[in-house]
């Protein structure tokens, strides 16, 4: 396992994290069983980064963690979110949704704290509210560090320049189909010295031969996204997700991503994603080709 630090948090994380969203069951039924495995394999894998959040099986997710790391505590850095989707972004419930995840995860504080879907929010709306609470919270102890969370980079944008947050997390934007992120976002963040976590390096399943299910709704991107594959058979492996190995190397041997997250209720999935985790990215040629490709070019 290859460790980095998340920007100046000063945390030394590894490269692979543990994504919490299938764990709560979002992308089918899951057991405690199965979360617990699952848990237990990432530590004894050297993973000890685990993100997570309220919003992940309605709280399940969180409760999961929770309990799977008990007397594990401190073998991890844990990181969740606030608030729920469709819950307003005050400093109130702020606090109350801190105050419920520590509840779930028991423990008495958080390593990372991040807003969990900026879209959603206006920028003065998120700094008067749930980024107040989070600096109040971080004063306090309670947390360590503060970040963002979108999928939308120039919604980041202002969170990184204004230099309060200590980390962001985007997710489907370093991918082998769409790396926008590394035209402005991945330097301006390396340059504020902002810890970058990188969600969904196989692009919601796109690059894998199973897109996530809610993707049918969007024919053209997924059109789209199959001809950006057909111009990726270079990098492909003879076996079923041929993709997913250059994909997983090439989210983690970007400098400037101290995280790339894995999200899997699968003990063999996450023993196969730990072992691209080796240091080694895409040969130079390959990479200097997925690079050509396509340039500032967004997929969704």
């Amino acid at each position: 396992m290859e460790y980095s630090l998340l920007g100046k948090t000063n945390f030394r994380v590894s490269k692979l994290g543990l994504g919490g969203a299938p764990l709560g069951g979002d992308f089918g039924d899951t057991t405690d069983e199965q979360a617990f495995r699952v848990i237990d394999a990432a530590l004894d894998l050297g993973i000890n980064f685990i993100d997570t959040a309220p919003l992940y099986g309605q709280g399940e997710s969180e409760r999961r963690i929770g309990q799977g790391l008990k007397g594990k505590r401190n073998q991890v850095i844990l990181a969740t979110k606030a608030v729920m989707r469709g819950v307003p972004y005050t400093y109130e419930n702020t606090m109350k949704s801190v105050e419920e995840s520590l509840k779930r995860l028991q423990t008495d504080y958080i390593d990372l704290i991040q807003l969990h879907e900026l879209e959603s929010v206006s920028y003065e709306a998120a700094m008067e509210g749930t980024v107040a609470a989070f600096l109040k919270l971080k004063k306090d102890g309670i947390v360590r560090a503060i970040g963002v969370n979108a999928g939308n980079i120039e919604r980041l944008i202002p969170f990184v320049q204004d230099g309060l947050i200590d980390t962001i997390q985007t997710f489907g934007r370093y991918t082998l189909v769409d790396y926008t992120a590394k035209d402005v976002l991945l330097p301006l963040a390396r340059e504020r010295n902002i810890g970058v976590i990188h969600g969904s390096p196989l692009g919601m399943g796109i690059l894998t031969e199973r897109p996530a299910p809610f993707l049918a709704k969007y024919p053209a991107l997924l059109e789209e996204a199959m001809k950006r594959k057909n111009e990726l058979d270079f990098l492909h492996k003879n076996e079923p997700n041929g993709l997913v190995e250059p994909a997983m190397r090439f989210s983690f041997s970007c400098p400037d991503i101290a995280v790339t997250l894995t999200g899997t209720t699968s003990v063999d999935s996450l023993t196969r994603n730990a072992a691209y985790c080796d240091g080694v990215g895409l040969l130079s040629e390959h990479e200097a080709r997925v690079l050509s490709l396509f340039q500032g070019m967004k997929l969704m």
